[in-house]
């Protein structure tokens, strides 16, 4: 038996075909370049950070760490990876669309 199975559609890969292909991404917490104004300089920077370890006590290690950084990485079959490249944010928008939906009928 493979190792290898499809992370889209369960696919056992490496059957049919004798390619497999890894999808990885990265996300990451953008941080533009600083731009400092007078108000800036004018804000309570140590309260700030107060409220931010408050917040930061509430999560774990790990959801911490996810809002400044993740990485996946994904096996696909030759099907799964022709739809991929096609729409890599085909279930974001799904998604999004059910959301507006939802929303709009409340």
């Amino acid at each position: 038996m493979h190792g290898f199975v499809c992370d889209a559609c369960g696919e056992t890969l490496l059957l049919t075909s004798d390619v497999r292909y890894v999808v990885r991404i990265e996300g990451f917490a953008a941080y533009d370049p600083l731009e400092l104004t007078k108000r800036d300089l004018e804000r309570d920077f140590e309260a700030e950070m107060r409220q931010i370890l408050k917040e930061l006590e509430s999560l774990s290690e790990g959801e911490a760490a996810d809002q400044v950084h993740r990485a996946f990485a994904y096996d696909l079959c030759p099907d799964c990876w022709a739809a991929y490249l096609r729409d890599p944010l085909e279930g974001l928008r799904e998604r999004a669309r059910e959301r507006r939906k939802k929303s709009q009928g409340d």
